[in-house]
C-alpha cells in the first residue's frame, strides 16, 4: 500500500489512512461511517478521495454497481461542492459517475432530469463569468485579435468568421484597434454563429454600437446554427475579401461524430500511466506518493491484466465529420485561423483513462480558482457546476454522439489541419508580449504563456490548460 506523508513530514505506512480503507469492509450505514474521516488533514483527504474514486471507477467500469454505490456514498461524505479544491473537483467526479450508473436506468433517469431546464440566458450570464473570473477566453481573445492584426496588415476588406460568436468585447477590441491602423481601418465584416438567436442580437447591437462611434465601415452577419448543422456554402463570403476565422474551443465536439470508427478502426493498445504531476503539488504530497499510487491503480488495480482500451489516435484520414468540417474551412481560403482548445487528452475509449487525465486536467482548473476567488462566491460555485461540472460530466458520464467534450492535445491537432490542407503559421513575439502584459496588468498570478514551436500554451503554474494556434490556407501541391 501507498506511504502516507505525516503530519511531521516522514513516512509512515502503519499510518495510512489508505491502508486503513483497504482493511474495512465498505458497507452502506447511516451517517459517516468512520468519523476520523471529517478531522482528515486536506492533502490525506485529498489522496483518499482519489482512491475513493479510482476505486468508484473500477467497479462502475466493471459493471459492479451494489459496489459502486457503497463506494459513492463514502465519496459523498468527504467531497463537498463548497469545500477545498479537491473536495470540490471530487463532488463533480462523484456526480458525474452517479449519472453515468443512472443511465443504465432510462425511466428514472429521464424523470430526474425532466425538470432540469437551463435557458440560453443562465448559459450565456455563465460564460460571462467565466470569461471575467478567468484569463483563459480573455488570452485566447488578444492572442486572437493579435494573430488577425497582423496577418490583415494593409487588407482593405476584412471578413472575420467568428464561429461561437458570444462575447462582443472581443470583436469591440479588435474594431479599436483597427480604428488605428496607420494605413486607415479597413472595412471589416463579422460573421457570427451562434444557435441561439438572442445572443447574436445583443451582439449585432453592441458590435454596430462600436463601430459608429469609431466611424469604421462595419457589418455583422448573424447566422443561426449550430455548428455541426453549418452550411459553409451559406456563408456570406465575397471576392476579394481576407478570411479570418476564429475558433475558440468548438472543433473538439465534432470528433463526436466519427465515435462509432474510432471503434472499429483503432487497434487496443495498452495504457500503463496516468499523468498526476499537477495532483501530486495541490495535494502537497511526497511527489513519488500520489504518482506511483495513480500509477499503480490504473495499470493494475486488482491484480488483473491492464485496461487494454486506451487512447490511441485515430488514423487521421478516417474521421469523415471532422475533416469535412476542417476541409469546409479550408476551402474558403482562410488568410488566418486562430484556433483555441484544451490541452487535454479526454478522448479515451476506457472510462479510467478518460477519469485520470480528467482529474489532472480539471484539478488545476479548480485550483485556479482556489487561488483567486473565496470558496464561498456564488460566481464561482456557478463557474465550477454549469461550466467545469457540466464538461466533467460529459467526459465520464456519456458515449458516443452524446460525449461532446472530446479535448485532445495539440500534437493530434497539427497533423489534422496539415491533412486538411493548412499550413501552421508562427505567433510571433509581440503577441506573446500582449498576452503576458494582459496577465500581468489583471494581476493573473500563477497563469503564465508558453511557446511550443510558434504556438501558444495558456498554463497554470507549469501545466499547459489550453493551446492556441493559428493556421492558413495552402494550396495542395
Amino acid at each position: 500500500m501507498v506511504a502516507m506523508v505525516q503530519e511531521e513530514g516522514s513516512s509512515s505506512i502503519g499510518s495510512s489512512p489508505l491502508q486503513y480503507f483497504s482493511m474495512m469492509s465498505l458497507s452502506p450505514g447511516i451517517g459517516s461511517p468512520y468519523p476520523w474521516l471529517g478531522e482528515m488533514r486536506s492533502e490525506r483527504r485529498g489522496l483518499f478521495l482519489v482512491h475513493l474514486l479510482v476505486t468508484c471507477v473500477n467497479h462502475v467500469a466493471a459493471g459492479n454497481i451494489e459496489n459502486a454505490n457503497i463506494v459513492l456514498e463514502h465519496i459523498s461524505h468527504l467531497a463537498a461542492s463548497d469545500g477545498d479544491s479537491m473536495q470540490r473537483v471530487a463532488a463533480y467526479f462523484n456526480e458525474a459517475l452517479a449519472d453515468r450508473i443512472l443511465k443504465g436506468w432510462p425511466g428514472l433517469y429521464k424523470a430526474l432530469k425532466s425538470t432540469r431546464i437551463t435557458s440560453a440566458a443562465d448559459e450565456n450570464v455563465v460564460q460571462k463569468m467565466f470569461f471575467e473570473l478567468c484569463p483563459f477566453l480573455r488570452l485566447s481573445y488578444v492572442i486572437t485579435n493579435e494573430a488577425i492584426m497582423e496577418a490583415m496588415e494593409r487588407e482593405k476588406v476584412v471578413h472575420i468568421i467568428d464561429l461561437n460568436a458570444f462575447e462582443p468585447a472581443q470583436w469591440i477590441s479588435l474594431l479599436q484597434a483597427m480604428s488605428v491602423r496607420p494605413e486607415g481601418p479597413p472595412h471589416i465584416r463579422i460573421t457570427g454563429i451562434n444557435e441561439h438567436k438572442e445572443v447574436l442580437e445583443q451582439m449585432a447591437h453592441q458590435l454596430n454600437e462600436a463601430a459608429e462611434k469609431l466611424d469604421i465601415p462595419f457589418q455583422f452577419n448573424p447566422i443561426v446554427s449550430r455548428l455541426e448543422s453549418l452550411s459553409i456554402e451559406s456563408l456570406p463570403v465575397k471576392m476579394g475579401e481576407a478570411i479570418a476565422i476564429s475558433s475558440v474551443l468548438q472543433l473538439h465536439p465534432f470528433l463526436a461524430f466519427d465515435d462509432e470508427m474510432l471503434q472499429r478502426n483503432t487497434p487496443p493498445v495498452v495504457s500503463r500511466h496516468a499523468n498526476s504531476v499537477h495532483l501530486q503539488r495541490i495535494l502537497q504530497v511526497n511527489p513519488r506518493t500520489l504518482g506511483d499510487f495513480l500509477e499503480k491503480e490504473v495499470a493494475n488495480p486488482y491484480g488483473a491484466s491492464p485496461d487494454s482500451t486506451s487512447s490511441s489516435p485515430l488514423p487521421l484520414a478516417t474521421a469523415p465529420k471532422m475533416m469535412s468540417f476542417l476541409n469546409s474551412l479550408w476551402s474558403l481560403s482562410p488568410k488566418i485561423m486562430v484556433m483555441t482548445e484544451q490541452e487535454a487528452n479526454h478522448n479515451g475509449f476506457s472510462l479510467m483513462d478518460r477519469t485520470m487525465e480528467a482529474l489532472n486536467f480539471y484539478a488545476a482548473l479548480f485550483d485556479c480558482l482556489e487561488s483567486t476567488i473565496p470558496r464561498a462566491s456564488p460566481e464561482r460555485q456557478k463557474i465550477e457546476k454549469m461550466v467545469y461540472g457540466e464538461e466533467i460530466k460529459n467526459i465520464i458520464s456519456c458515449e458516443g454522439l452524446e460525449r461532446k467534450e472530446r479535448h485532445e492535445k495539440l500534437e493530434k491537432w497539427i497533423p489534422r489541419l496539415e491533412l486538411s490542407g493548412f499550413r501552421k503559421v508562427r505567433l510571433s513575439y509581440h503577441i506573446m508580449m500582449q498576452g503576458r502584459r494582459l496577465l500581468h496588468s489583471h494581476n493573473y498570478d500563477g497563469y503564465n504563456l508558453k511557446d511550443q514551436d510558434g504556438c501558444f500554451l495558456i498554463c497554470w503554474q507549469d501545466q499547459p490548460l489550453f493551446s492556441v494556434s493559428a493556421w492558413r490556407f495552402q494550396r495542395y501541391s
